[in-house]
């Protein structure tokens, strides 16, 4: 099972504020490349897994912006740290 629960924000910086979709999009194909399970919500994504292999998707996730001619990027993260386990539906089964 899972021990961890993170949720990212990823703001890149672009010349025009309708430019960050395509920056956007390409940090979750990252996400999905990396082949967790995670869900996209309006303002952030949320992933489940192990918290070091989260915390390197971070990272690819923000090569990944540089690498698309980004010059910085603002990375919000949240962490729910578990070592006996969580996930996304344990916290939200009551809500469905």
């Amino acid at each position: 099972m899972a021990n961890s629960l993170i949720s990212v924000q990823i703001i890149p910086k672009t010349n025009r504020p309708e430019d960050v979709i395509p920056f956007v999009d390409a940090a979750i194909a990252v996400i999905d490349a990396a082949g967790v399970k995670y869900e996209v919500h309006p303002l952030e994504t949320t992933m489940e897994g192990e918290l070091s292999e989260l915390l390197s998707i971070i990272e690819k996730m923000n090569e990944k912006m540089i690498e698309l001619g980004s010059p910085n990027v603002i990375t919000q993260v949240k962490i729910l740290y578990n070592p006996s386990g969580v996930t996304m539906e344990k916290l939200t089964e009551k809500y469905r």
